[in-house]
């Protein structure tokens, strides 16, 4: 059987390892008789699962004491409200970084609940770059000042942390969280989705630090205020409970991998393997500035872009998967996240030096 590797942006690969655990698990969890999807979320067993995953967490990110982890729903969509609701603390202004489509869905939410300052904005080269630091106009009488760390449709990454003094700093890294060591402590609020590097799809990561909980806007729905989670566990009401198990067991691995600083060791290596292949042909080529090119979500197109559904259709038989470009902006992508296995990257690089040789 032809090995598979899939490439897909989210909901994405999950390792193997992971995945033969909680088959394992799935009909009696630890003798308990109970699949976790059957389990009462606050039943003994569940809880311990909870309280495990996030220690795991916890010590993976290095999470100061003074910041919650929230296990929540509704994606990183849903944290596109819940920012400003619960971060804007009397102000009426807030400053975005503009990278890509997915800074442009939180712009337009929060511009909902205030005025959004767009603080720089790398739509002048069709945000194939990340804007540096030093042309960002920040206000500082801002509520908080969000930026997107890594934009999956458009495979652009920021890999250092803004400076905002003393206004909280927002970030969505969604799809690069866990990825590589953060200093937690230069954040304000982290917000991530997990079905792209933590787990299935269903959960939504929050570390918010205590000092910015409990003020929300006035009329904010209670499963909207992080107070809400933040007092009760993540259990005011049934959490996804399978999804915080299956994160769980991917934090475990992580750890027996050797924890961040490891796994960011391999994912250069991997990001590294495509991307100098794009740089060496003329075949193909990767459109975003060197110094943004993201680890996690490689874009590339092909010269002659005639060729683009030829090249999704072999690339699956031969066992490529979800290579196709997000839908706005075409061409290719290669989800390349923690689960990707190394061999997963070697084996799409010679199926497209193959493909050069029988349509350059």
């Amino acid at each position: 059987m032809t090995q598979i590797y899939n490439f897909s942006a989210g909901p994405a690969v999950l390792p193997q390892e992971v995945l033969a655990q909680a088959r394992d698990e799935l009909v009696n969890w630890h003798g308990s008789g109970m699949s976790v999807m059957e389990m009462s979320h606050r039943g003994k067993e569940f809880m311990s699962i909870a309280a495990e995953a996030e220690a795991d967490l916890r010590e993976l990110m290095a999470i100061p004491a003074n910041y919650k982890v929230l296990f929540l729903q509704g994606g990183a969509h849903n944290q596109f409200s819940m920012v400003p609701m619960n971060l804007l603390r009397g102000k009426k202004t807030v400053d975005y970084v503009n990278t890509g489509i997915w800074s442009e869905k939180a712009i337009a939410e929060a511009a909902r609940y205030c005025d959004v300052n767009i603080a720089a904005s790398s739509e002048d080269r069709n945000f194939t770059y990340a804007p540096t630091q030093g042309s960002w106009k920040l206000n500082p009488d801002a509520a908080y000042v969000h930026y997107t760390s890594n934009e999956t449709i458009g495979g652009v990454e920021i890999f250092w942390t803004p400076e905002t003094g003393n206004v909280p700093l927002v970030v969505d890294m969604s799809s690069h969280i866990l990825s590589r060591p953060f200093d937690v402590s230069k954040f304000g609020v982290i917000y991530a989705g997990a079905q792209k590097n933590i787990g299935p799809a269903g959960l939504t990561i929050v570390i918010v630090r205590d000092d910015l909980i409990g003020e929300p806007v006035s009329g904010t729905p209670t499963m909207l205020d992080y107070k809400t989670h933040a007092d009760n566990d993540s259990m005011y009401n049934t959490p996804p409970t399978y999804a915080i198990y299956m994160a769980g067991l991917v934090f475990k691995w992580l750890k027996a991998k050797g924890g961040l600083a490891a796994m960011e060791k391999i994912n250069i290596l991997k990001a590294g393997l495509l991307y100098d292949y794009l740089d060496s042909t003329g075949f193909y080529y990767s459109p975003i500035a060197k110094e943004n090119r993201s680890r996690m979500n490689v874009p590339f197109r092909m010269k002659n872009d005639a060729l683009d559904a030829t090249f999704l259709e072999e690339s699956k038989n031969h066992g490529l998967l979800q290579l196709k470009g997000h839908k706005l902006v075409g061409g290719m992508r290669a989800s390349i996240y923690n689960a990707m296995p190394i061999e997963g990257v070697e084996s799409l690089v010679d199926f497209m030096k193959s493909f050069e040789k029988r349509y350059g």
